[in-house]
Order: C-alpha cells, then sequence, then structure tokens
C-alpha cells in the first residue's frame, strides 16, 4: 500500500512557493489516491494536471498499481482546514453546531484556534414594543462544530 504520509509530501513539494495550499489527502486500502488542493480564487484544471503529474512521477507504478484523483476542494463541501474559513471571511456561510442547531451568517474572523461568523437575530429592546433585527458574533472552536459550508446563492 502507498503511505499517506509520502503522497503528503509530494503534494507539499509541489505547493511550494505557490499560492494552493492542501486541504485533504486520502490513500484507500486499493491504492485510490484522492487530493485535494484549493486557492483563494479557486483551483485551475491546469495546476491540477501539473500537480497529478509531480505525483506520477515520483510514485512507481512497477511496485505498486494505485489510482490517482486530484481536484479542488469541492464548493458547497464542508470547510476542512482553517486555510478555508479564512478565505471566506466576509462571505456567507452555514454552521451546523455540535448541538444540532444550524447558523447563517457572515464569516466575521478565523484563527488557529476559533471562527465566528456575524448573524441577525430578532431582539426586543427594553421597553420596544416589537422586535428589531441585531447583528450579533457567534463563535465556536472547530471541534464545536459539525460542518462549516459556503452558501451558494443563485
Amino acid at each position: 500500500m502507498i503511505a499517506k504520509q509520502k503522497v503528503t509530501e509530494l503534494v507539499s513539494e509541489w505547493l511550494n512557493d505557490k499560492e494552493y495550499f492542501m486541504v485533504d489527502v486520502n490513500v484507500s486500502a486499493d491504492n485510490c489516491i484522492s487530493v485535494e488542493i484549493d486557492h483563494a480564487d479557486g483551483v485551475w484544471i491546469d495546476d491540477c494536471v501539473s500537480l497529478s503529474k509531480h505525483i506520477e512521477a515520483n510514485l512507481n507504478r512497477e511496485e505498486e498499481d494505485y489510482e490517482l484523483e486530484v481536484g479542488s476542494a469541492g464548493i458547497g463541501q464542508p470547510f476542512k482546514v482553517v486555510q478555508q474559513y479564512v478565505n471566506h471571511i466576509g462571505k456567507e456561510v452555514e454552521v451546523l453546531a455540535k448541538d444540532g442547531k444550524k447558523h447563517r451568517g457572515v464569516m466575521a474572523r478565523a484563527t488557529e484556534e476559533e471562527f465566528a461568523i456575524n448573524v441577525q437575530v430578532k431582539e426586543r429592546p427594553e421597553g420596544a414594543k416589537r422586535p428589531v433585527l441585531v447583528e450579533k458574533e457567534l463563535a465556536w472552536k472547530y471541534d464545536e462544530v459539525k460542518y462549516t459550508k459556503y452558501l451558494i446563492k443563485f
């Protein structure tokens, strides 16, 4: 079986001096290798081809046969790395917290430890008869959510 660490090292080599970042690397028991990369401005097919060729040039099919798939992190798919959170600051996202509550808002900030979104909530000011919409920041540590994903609007 091809080692995930070997593939990860090859991807890291290719990423050196590029604005792309690694999202995920998987190697199944039957040597199906799946590599996901991303970029703030999207992923170009030519770059996926280039990365694929780099990996193939450094693995020996004579020793072990494998299947290789290189692509971008799917739009609308849950975020997997902090850089995806950073790239979506100012954009609308959906968060499913581990308590089962879904929140929609605009990504406000993202650090290595946590991230936050700004949401609109109805609150009734003291002495008012009707609630008004106010903006609130909700923050989580990454392990406190089931998923966060970019909301696509048409």
